[in-house]
């Protein structure tokens, strides 16, 4: 999507090896879903919705998948 505008998470690799997520809340007024990237593949996204995506940060930020 080449109206959307990205971020990377604060957790990518800050040594630049291309471990970057990347995601964008452009459309998610218009149509409730958050783009979520990988910097290495700029063309491809995953379309997902935003109650899920909340509800996988909020496991992300609790430990539940572990630690890195």
């Amino acid at each position: 999507m080449s109206t959307a505008h990205w971020f990377k998470s604060s957790y990518s690799d800050a040594q630049g090896n291309g471990d970057c997520l990347q995601a964008s809340y452009t459309h998610l007024p218009t149509t409730g879903t958050v783009l979520v990237g990988d910097t290495k593949t700029p063309d491809t996204h995953l379309t997902v919705p935003a109650p899920a995506w909340a509800a996988f940060v909020t496991a992300a930020a609790t430990g539940e998948f572990g630690t890195v």
